[in-house]
């Protein structure tokens, strides 16, 4: 979107009467993200650009989402929200991102336990978006049909691989249901003194609430033995064999969510081209091939 545009928006929906200073900070698939300060304050506005491949805020799921998850203290406040005009005025969360590098620091799992606790304890809005894995493959898969890869894998084999973990899912029987971020990393959590606050819930649906589980796992790159410790500290027990199959099924169709990902976002504008997530996407692809079972196939030994 064009600074003019941009600046516009900020100046009939961000809070205030003084001038405005604005910054692109993120952009995904559809939207894009800025800092916005006016008045001493700074804020977050995020803007679903005309022609994007999906606008975000379509409808009201996510603007509930943040609002409750805002009042329970787990996400930043919303302040305005427009769909008509695609944007989401929050304010800014002063903090720093989360250490990945510390991710797996026994203290740093427990945290993130607790964090998830909190956030699958939230009564879901109603009419809820409900999806599993296979849901987003799908969508994905229609977003990239046609299209040559970006990132170069096996698409064949990784598509039959998948096929064969969503099938354990389902011999592994129903899961309790929950509402889930789905998007939670490093760079989507803040730390603000001692209080952890997500951003961009823009992917949050019902789930089973090991899919956020596996997507931290996946996202901070566990091996099998931290993987194991994040749930246990979860459930505050050791997992039993099918829940730990169903994650080790699940964290591997979460890499595989975010390399269908990937391949969406890096080809909906060549011209600018991101490095950074074609690397990332690259590793990604890279593990589903080498080690196509996951990390997470056998408890590991006490």
């Amino acid at each position: 979107m064009r600074r003019p545009e941009i600046h516009s928006l900020a100046h009939r929906h961000v809070p205030g009467r003084g001038p405005v200073q604005v910054e692109l900070v993120g952009r995904g698939l559809g939207s894009e993200t800025f800092l916005v300060s006016r008045d001493g304050l700074r804020y977050s506005l995020r803007v679903a650009p005309a022609g994007g491949r999906r606008a975000p805020l379509d409808d009201s799921w996510e603007y509930r989402v943040r609002a409750l998850a805002g009042r329970a203290g787990l996400a930043p406040a919303v302040l305005a929200w427009d769909p008509a005009a695609g944007i989401l005025v929050a304010r800014w969360v002063e903090g720093c991102a989360f250490d990945a590098g510390a991710a797996g620091e026994a203290h740093n799992l427990a945290r993130i336990a607790d964090f998830l606790r909190r956030v699958h304890a939230l009564e879901t809005p109603e009419p809820a978006r409900a999806a599993g894995p296979a849901e987003w493959i799908a969508g994905y898969e229609r977003a990239i049909a046609g299209r040559a890869g970006v990132v170069a894998a096996d698409g064949a084999v990784l598509r039959a691989e998948a096929g064969r973990r969503l099938a354990t899912l389902e011999l592994c029987g129903p899961a309790a249901r929950s509402l889930c971020h789905s998007d939670l990393h490093a760079l989507n959590l803040v730390e603000t003194g001692t209080v952890l606050v997500a951003l961009d819930w823009e992917y949050a649906h019902v789930n089973d609430p090991l899919w956020d589980l596996a997507g931290w796992s996946r996202n901070c790159d566990f091996d099998a033995r931290l993987s194991h410790d994040l749930v246990t500290a979860y459930l505050g027990r050791r997992p039993e064999a099918a829940e730990w199959a169903r994650f080790g099924a699940l964290s591997w169709l979460y890499d595989y969510v975010c390399l269908l990902w990937s391949e969406t976002y890096l080809g909906q504008d060549e011209r600018r081209p991101d490095f950074a997530a074609l690397a990332r996407a690259q590793r990604i692809a890279s593990r589903l091939e080498s080690a196509p079972g996951g990390s997470a196939d056998e408890v590991p030994a006490d």
